[in-house]
């Protein structure tokens, strides 16, 4: 059996162009600031709420982990 390729950069480590007009997008209901983020065809997009129709970051799921695992480690902190 093959390994998915769901979710992983292109071979030349770009991502897909995502169809993201009828993406599910979720919102935080703690903290300040409008970011969504939805899970579309294996990745994470993420968007300013405020701004929805500007552009979305689009993650593998090994790219969110690291963002999520920096967040909670304070690396985003401002100081």
């Amino acid at each position: 059996m093959a390994e998915s390729t769901i979710g992983q950069p292109l071979t030349n480590g770009t991502k897909p162009q995502l169809d993201l007009a009828s993406a599910e997008w979720q919102s935080s209901s703690q903290g300040t600031g409008d970011v969504q983020i939805a899970f579309v065809e294996g990745y994470i997009a993420m968007r300013d709420g405020r701004s929805p129709d500007g552009p979305s970051l689009i993650f593998t799921p090994a790219e969110w982990r690291a963002f999520v695992l920096g967040a909670r480690d304070g690396e985003f902190d401002l100081t």
